[in-house]
């Protein structure tokens, strides 16, 4: 049987390799960039949230699998080699309406059976994160929060993915689901049909424009909120221990002042609601960075300066009717199934999601999901430079001496993880982009943002790819660097 799964994002490549891991199914995962993860999946917090902001009785279905997500990444970032860290986050109040606010999500918790959840003040809030700002009055502690490094996450997915028979087709934009009778017969791609028993909508925001190609829920419109983001040198002399965030609104969990598992401080995100047609709009604003920096000022006791900001980026999440993530099967057409609107906190419950749609799967299709023997549920991750110490790097380059030659020395990125990562790319099938190369190795995310070693990653790949340096993209078809030769020519 053959499962077509419509985007490669968290959330498709979670519910893969959990189908992976039976007998008879042969998967295949259709993404429209030449890379996975390249949407909501590498623009986001980053957080593995506890699951005390999600009510049961509104939203059941979010508050089940948000819980049970954080559990099973605690297994699978183990099993996938994933960077991740477990420091536990501070809801903080500045004033006693936000109190009253914030103190809910203590019941909250309570009925979602999450264990820990506890108000504090004074000197423990202190205690807990010293450089929480003089502004908070207190906090809602949540000792089983989380955060990964959400580009590795999906790079180990699909690489765990292709290790147990499963194929990704990048640079494939799914026009519509082609429909014969009323079943599904595949999906019409700019590369050409593909035949499928089953298909599996988890295309992001564009999940509604597939849903209704396939003639299902023409009521349903993901309208498009945009998260904007600030990123900090990774030398900024204030960073939290924890995972700090404002009350949440109507309209988002709150602004978050987070240390990455890379090492720098994250701000944001904004939450604006966009025009249906800027779907895929990820340009950031001067108003977004001066509300993010404000409320900034309510988590830390000090906000660095703008000149230690090396970046601001923004993500277009998929925000559904009345917040409620769409996850069906369909007798008509059947072989459908949507996984749609899966707004946050869907980077938390994505295994969860895997899991269930692979029971909707086996309980509405009757199909016999039989464990296979030989699958592989371990990945592993490749050694790196940054951080180690001197002895560790002498052992690393006594093994490969391309580990001696740095070509990032923002993060102080080696030659060896610079080919291992092209490598890697190549294995799950993927275009080989400097984007593509940076998430797998932070290669251009440090002081000079790529100024230095751009055009050095671009020679390696060119070497490797047989193409001239002007060849190498950086994504979506988008040159990194001009024709030199050429521009010296025409004396450009």
């Amino acid at each position: 049987m053959r499962i077509v799964i419509i985007g490669a994002g968290v959330v498709g490549l979670s519910i893969a390799r959990v189908l992976s891991m039976y007998k008879g199914l042969d998967i295949v995962v259709v993404e429209k960039e030449p890379d996975v993860g390249w949407g909501a999946s590498k623009a986001n917090t980053s957080i593995i949230h506890p699951g005390h902001e999600e009510d049961p009785e509104l939203h059941p279905l979010r508050a089940r699998l948000c819980v049970e997500g954080n559990k099973l990444w605690r297994q699978w970032v183990k099993e996938l080699d994933i960077p991740a860290k477990w420091p536990g986050e501070l809801m903080v109040f500045t004033n006693s309406e936000e109190e009253k606010e914030a103190l809910r999500y203590i019941d909250t918790a309570r009925r979602n059976n999450v264990p820990g959840v506890r108000a504090v003040y004074g000197d423990e809030l202190r205690r807990l994160e010293p450089a929480i700002s003089p502004m908070a009055v207190g906090a809602v502690y949540a000792p089983t929060a989380g955060n990964i490094s959400p580009f590795e996450a999906v790079a180990a997915l699909a690489e765990n993915l292709v290790e147990n028979g499963g194929r990704i087709l990048v640079n494939t934009l799914v026009k519509s689901v082609r429909i014969k009778g009323k079943a599904v017969e595949g999906v019409e791609t700019s590369g050409g049909f593909i035949q499928a028993d089953i298909v599996i909508n988890a295309a992001g925001v564009h999940a509604d424009e597939i849903s209704h190609s396939a003639g299902v829920e023409e009521d349903f419109v993901i309208k498009p909120r945009k998260g904007e983001y600030i990123v900090f040198d990774e030398d900024t002399s204030v960073k939290p221990l924890r995972l700090l965030h404002t009350t949440p609104t109507s309209l988002t969990k709150g602004v978050y002042a987070i240390t990455t598992t890379g090492g720098d401080l994250l701000i944001g995100p904004t939450a604006v609601d966009m025009p249906y047609e800027l779907k895929d709009d990820t340009s950031t604003t001067l108003e977004g960075i001066e509300y993010l920096l404000r409320e900034a000022g309510k988590l830390l006791r000090e906000v660095p300066p703008r000149s230690l900001i090396t970046r601001t980026f923004a993500g277009v999440r998929p925000e559904p009717p009345h917040g409620e993530w769409l996850i069906k099967v369909y007798e008509e057409p059947w072989g459908f199934i949507n996984v749609a609107g899966i707004r946050s906190p869907g980077l938390t419950a994505a295994p969860a999601i895997a899991y269930y749609v692979a029971d909707m799967i086996s309980k509405s299709y009757a199909v016999s999901l039989e464990r296979r023997s030989d699958w592989k549920p371990y990945r592993r991750g490749f050694p790196r430079l940054h951080g180690k110490s001197l002895r560790e790097i002498d052992e690393l380059v006594s093994v490969n001496p391309d580990y001696g030659e740095v070509v990032c020395y923002c993060r102080t990125v080696s030659k060896a993880e610079i080919l291992e990562a092209v490598k890697r790319i190549k294995t799950i099938g993927a275009q080989v982009t400097l984007d593509g190369v940076k998430f797998r190795t932070k290669a251009g995310f440090g002081r000079c943002q790529g100024s230095f070693c751009r055009w050095r990653i671009a020679g390696i790949i060119a070497g490797l790819e047989g193409k001239e340096m002007h060849e190498v993209i950086v994504k979506r078809e988008r040159y990194g660097l001009g024709d030199v030769k050429k521009m010296l020519r025409e004396g450009t």
